[in-house]
């Protein structure tokens, strides 16, 4: 406590963002988010028919990717249109929730050098008062004095860099995952709402010329 009360909040700030750095590295892992093999499966339940309520539940329930496409199944028989925007709502809902805690990481690393800084300049009021009030006195005690209020900078700064690199990092993660989402998605899509004959166009025949009586 050498940098005096102002380290409270820093010390406070630190802990509540290696709860959150730990709670999102655990949340956001690629398997949990993204499970291997899970897209496959699913379009080949959806050719197959092997769907009924409670297969859904588990497939929402079980990861953010499953929660997306069980979304589009539960209305597999409405049009394109309509399953399209029910995968943009869920999809939207599902983001957010990934992003959860990332703007409070993200506020942290603002404000972590400004309480340092707030620190320090209260420190260096009190001790420039006290040499009003007694004299410059010993110089080693107020050089001292210094390196103690420099201490609150130095923890806000420690606190806020790692916190400003995990939230961009994070931010990174979660728009990759939205990018691979919405590719299994609209393969989910274009399997329920495509048929073979639409999805690949047949060539039109062509018909021979009528030929011309007396043409040499």
């Amino acid at each position: 406590m050498a940098g005096g009360w102002a380290m409270v909040p820093i010390l406070i700030c630190s802990a509540i963002a290696l709860a959150i750095v730990l709670e999102r590295c655990w949340t956001l892992r690629r398997k949990s988010v993204l499970p291997p093999g899970l897209g496959e499966e699913v379009r080949e339940w959806a050719r197959s028919g092997q769907l009924d309520p409670g297969h859904l539940d588990t497939l929402a329930n079980g990861s953010p990717l499953g929660e997306l496409l069980a979304s589009a199944l539960v209305v597999r028989r409405q049009s394109r249109d309509l399953i399209k925007e029910r995968i943009e709502d869920t999809g939207r809902h599902v983001v957010h929730r990934m992003e959860r805690y990332l703007n409070t990481l993200g506020t942290i690393a603002l404000i972590g050098p400004l309480l340092g800084l707030f620190g320090t300049v209260i420190g260096l009021i009190r001790m420039f008062m006290e040499v009003m009030a007694g004299g410059i006195g010993d110089p080693a005690k107020m050089a001292g004095g210094i390196g103690e209020a420099l201490i609150c900078t130095a923890s806000g700064l420690t606190v806020a860099i790692p916190a400003y690199v995990l939230h961009r990092y994070f931010r990174s993660r979660v728009a990759g995952y939205r990018v691979e989402m919405e590719k299994q998605a609209t393969a989910l899509l274009d399997d329920l709402t495509l048929s073979p004959a639409a999805a690949v166009p047949a060539r039109p025949r062509r018909t021979p010329a009528p030929s011309v009586p007396g043409a040499g």
